[in-house]
């Protein structure tokens, strides 16, 4: 008997140690989840990953559970700030005037988007939405050798091949002619495009290339890893801006091993004062993604004349300035919505408010549209947002799929009056943790080209059928409810 306990008590002695080490480290990391005052089903998400799976739940919220994106860089965001805020405050002065042409229902909307030291709403502007990348990147093309002072070009991805490829060409000409030339592009999302030749070829004829938020082994727990810079910006000369949700890619060329289909997307093209602003959120990003600069010094934007009549504002957002304010915008534009109201996004994952807000609407009488791609090249995201379905059709909210390739049209419009456009998928990843990039149009000319975009969109995909969709197999209803138990954290 003494031989047993000799032999048994140092292995029940390490297995306590084990047991206790095991629950100081998760009882820890819970309390530091509920420390952040995250919401609520995120916090529930990650504190069931951490209880389940200790060693994978701990290093997943390591690597992903924060959002900082480095002490070093926050220290340089927050001395830049300052000078860009007063830029802005000088910009929010000036157009003052201007937010009284608004219509009664923008001037809220227009109120709380320029909040926190954002851009106002400005008059005077000419926009033309555009829907074939292939001409667009022709225009993007013919810009270039056109231009006459400076080329900015800011994407989330800019992928090898066809004619994203004779962008480039098209860069260094301009480049050697002497138009100052400077590419800011996110190191995850154009990994491959920096890791060729182009870099070296840039950079050899004079055009400033910079990544932005570099991805740096063992610096996860300084800085999250998927924070990314999401936004799709290229102004020319100050004068011209294009944004919308097309990354520099060829769509006969990219992705196309994924089995969606092309990349469907769309920009505009922008003229007049609101440019200034893209051409202002350019500059700060490049001035904090580029090491060697220490300040933004860019205090005095060239704001071109006006050359249209449509009132604009661009609308920035990411996770370490204006905390939440874009989740605020898409809220109260759904809450203010009194007739029609229509989104289209290719990654749907909105939280409980989103959904309720959704559903609120369609529920006062509010025709409610959301448009998402029938095939996606993110199964878990497709799986997550499909076990939404049901609430939402039972409110009356209509859900078409598109059959026509990967939509990736990011739009919100607001009783033919109001648009948004942009980068912004509608789930928690734009709304928290990407850095973003909006146009809100308050032009019913706008509006009505958008619609027949929109339209032409519904014509090429299936409205779910609410009798259908609740006698699905019920294995799916299961996986689909699986997978949205991870859309907080997606």
């Amino acid at each position: 008997m003494n031989s047993l306990l000799t032999f048994f008590f140092p292995l029940i002695r390490d297995l306590t140690w084990i047991f206790l080490l095991h629950f100081l480290l998760v009882t820890f990391f819970i309390l530091v989840i509920i420390s952040a005052r995250r919401p609520v089903g995120v916090a529930f998400a990650w504190i069931f990953i951490v209880m389940t799976f200790p060693l994978i739940g701990i290093s997943l919220y390591i690597l992903i559970g924060e959002r900082p994106v480095g002490r070093s860089l926050m220290r340089k965001i927050a001395r830049m700030s300052k000078d860009y805020d007063a830029v802005a405050c000088r910009m929010r002065q000036r157009f003052e005037v201007d937010r009284t042409q608004l219509p009664l229902e923008g001037r809220a909307l227009s109120l709380l988007a320029a909040s926190k030291n954002g851009s106002p709403a400005i008059a005077g502007n000419q926009i033309e939405l555009f829907t074939n990348s292939l001409e667009i990147l022709q225009k993007f093309i013919d810009a270039i050798n056109g231009a006459k002072k400076s080329l900015h070009l800011e994407f989330y991805i800019w992928a090898l091949g066809g004619d994203a490829d004779r962008v480039g060409e098209a860069l260094i000409a301009a480049s050697k002619r002497g138009v100052t030339c400077q590419v800011l592009l996110d190191s995850l999302g154009s990994k491959d495009w920096l890791k060729s030749h182009w870099p070296k070829r840039f950079r050899n004829a004079g055009i400033q290339v910079t990544e932005a938020l570099p991805i740096q082994i063992g610096r996860f727990q300084f800085r999250r890893a998927d924070i990314r810079l999401h936004r799709k910006i290229f102004v020319i000369d100050g004068l011209v801006a294009w944004t919308g949700s097309m990354n520099l890619v060829d769509p006969r060329m990219f992705k196309q091993d994924s089995g969606v289909g092309e990349w469907v997307d769309a920009l505009v093209r922008i003229e007049g004062p609101v440019v200034s602003q893209f051409d202002l959120t350019f500059l700060f990003d490049w001035s904090v993604a580029t090491s060697g600069v220490t300040r933004f010094n860019d205090l005095n934007p060239e704001i071109s004349a006006p050359t249209g009549a449509v009132l604009a504002q661009e609308f920035a957002s990411g996770p370490v300035y204006r905390d939440d304010i874009l989740y605020q915008v898409l809220l109260s534009a759904m809450m203010d919505a009194r007739e029609e109201l229509t989104i289209t996004t290719p990654y749907f994952g909105p939280d409980d408010g989103l959904i309720q807000a959704l559903m609120a609407a369609a529920n006062r009488g509010v025709k409610v549209t959301l448009i998402v791609p029938k095939l996606n090249d993110s199964t878990l995201v497709a799986w997550s947002s499909r076990s939404i379905y049901a609430d939402l059709l039972s409110a009356g909210v209509n859900i078409a799929e598109f059959r026509g390739g990967l939509l990736h049209t990011k739009s919100m419009l607001i009783d033919k009056r109001i648009a948004i456009f942009g980068s912004v998928n509608f789930d928690q990843r734009s709304l928290r943790l990407n850095f973003e990039i909006s146009l809100i149009v308050y032009s019913e000319d706008f509006c009505k080209k958008l619609e027949a975009l929109v339209n032409s969109y519904l014509q090429h995909s299936d409205f779910v059928d609410t009798q259908a969709w609740a006698s699905r197999p019920r294995w799916r209803m299961m996986l689909e409810n699986a997978a949205h138990l991870a859309s907080p954290l997606l």
